[in-house]
């Protein structure tokens, strides 16, 4: 029963083709074990009439011959010879007979006997009818005086003999039917599960970016009402994105506008403050409206790659991109030398992406650099022919569940820099989007310390 006990991860395909190769399998070894029961009987039931009907018809060829030998024979030798008769029956080729015979008197004596029959009088009693023994099965017929006994016998080692030719007649069949009816069995289920898979992977493709309903009218009858809930589902849960995507959006461009007007006059109260403590005090509110931008900035990168800005078909030239980005970065920094880009001779990065996209995911990996590594240690920025964008920076090593962690939403590493721990999220969401991934690594490549992230585009 083991074999058909539903176990956690196992294939439905794989205890569907082996329940029904087992299940038939046994009924066909159920069948032909029923098959030989019935033959054997009936065998056996064909043997025992051959036997009657044998020995009924050698009893008047008996009393004829045995009624001739004595007319031949005169007066004088009325009694026959104290030595059975052994008759040849032509058996030339040394088998053995199938059925052997003894003609008997009435005090028991052997008158004549079969090529293969014992001198010795069988040990039957001189009865009409059936009679058997370990070895043989016998049939005793009598003439119409009761003066002549016909026992015939046929050997039970015959019978047995041919219920094991029938056997493996009956059983050498399966030997190939059931590997052959397997192999069966395993194309029909695959074929009748093909939509079961087919659902599957539609089902899989789902996500915030592919919200489209499943046909439901290609499948089979049994599988239409899952795909009908998977439709309402989602019907439900894109509702619900939408709702929450466009009160991201609205909320972060709504709090862009009076953020920036509150930073600029903090500013701008900073510069006629004369106090020190005014000033300090000053300088912590235009810090918090600073962070407060920067997470509404960030908000509103992650309303876009949440509204899959990542799909397109439009083949791009992202290395035009990379160059753009950089150049952002290095009018706005104080000091451009930090930020380092590698490229190699006819390093291309071309493919059908979004240039939207992929500029997010760098501005944000190249903005964790400079904001999480070394104050002041250079962050280096490679791009290599066929091979994926890497951006290194100076940083203590990390270990995995630490590279692990700031993965997440809303989480940030060891830092006493300022963010919103948003960023990796974004760049992940708009990758998966992209066929692309990021890879973490600390340290980073050929160095004992430092912290790489590499962009893997496909």
């Amino acid at each position: 029963m083991s074999l058909f006990r539903r176990s956690a991860g196992s294939s439905m395909t794989r205890r569907l083709i082996l329940s029904l190769t087992f299940a038939m399998t046994f009924l066909w070894l159920l069948a032909v074990g029923l098959g030989l029961v019935v033959m054997e009987e009936e065998l056996a039931e064909i043997f025992d009439g051959t036997l009657q009907d044998t020995a009924e018809r050698l009893v008047p060829l008996v009393v004829d011959d045995l009624e001739h030998r004595c007319m031949l024979a005169g007066p004088a030798d009325d009694r026959p010879s104290a030595a059975p008769q052994q008759l040849q029956t032509g058996n030339s080729s040394g088998d053995q007979e199938y059925l052997i015979y003894q003609v008997r008197d009435p005090s028991g004596r052997v008158l004549i006997r079969s090529h293969d029959a014992p001198e010795k009088a069988f040990d039957t009693p001189l009865k009409a009818g059936f009679w058997k023994d370990a070895t043989y099965q016998f049939y005793t017929a009598t003439s119409d005086d009761a003066q002549v006994f016909i026992q015939v016998a046929d050997a039970f080692e015959n019978r047995e003999e041919a219920v094991r030719e029938g056997a493996i007649a009956l059983f050498l069949p399966l030997v190939f039917l059931i590997p052959v009816s397997g192999m069966v069995i395993w194309l029909v289920v695959r074929r009748a599960v093909r939509p079961v898979g087919e659902l599957r992977r539609e089902i899989e493709t789902k996500d915030g970016g592919n919200m489209e309903p499943i046909d439901a009218s290609m499948l089979p009858d049994e599988l239409q009402p899952i795909a009908i809930s998977v439709n309402l589902l989602m019907t439900r849960l894109r509702t619900a994105l939408d709702a929450e995507r466009e009160f991201t959006s609205n909320s972060a461009h709504e709090l862009r506008t009076p953020i920036a007007g509150a930073l600029a006059q903090t500013q701008m109260l900073i510069t006629e403050l004369t106090e020190s403590s005014s000033r300090h005090r000053a300088g912590q509110i235009e810090a918090s409206l600073t962070r407060l931008s920067h997470l509404a900035e960030k908000l509103l990168q992650l309303s876009r790659a949440e509204a899959g800005i990542g799909i397109t078909d439009k083949p791009a030239d992202l290395s035009r991109v990379l160059d753009m980005v950089l150049t952002d970065f290095w009018r706005s920094m104080a000091d451009p030398t930090r930020l380092v880009f590698h490229r190699t001779a006819d390093a291309q990065l071309t493919g059908p992406f979004s240039e939207d996209a992929f500029a997010i995911v760098l501005r944000n990996l190249i903005e964790n650099a400079l904001v999480h590594g070394t104050a002041g240690e250079p962050v280096e920025v490679f791009l290599e022919n066929g091979g994926p964008v890497r951006i290194v920076n100076d940083a203590p090593t990390m270990t995995e569940a630490e590279l692990a962690a700031i993965r997440k939403r809303f989480s940030r590493g060891k830092t006493e820099a300022a963010g919103s721990g948003l960023g990796l999220s974004i760049v992940e969401r708009l990758l998966a989007q992209m066929n692309g991934r990021l890879v973490l690594v600390s340290p980073a490549s050929g160095r004992n310390d430092g912290f790489e992230a590499r962009i893997f585009l496909s």
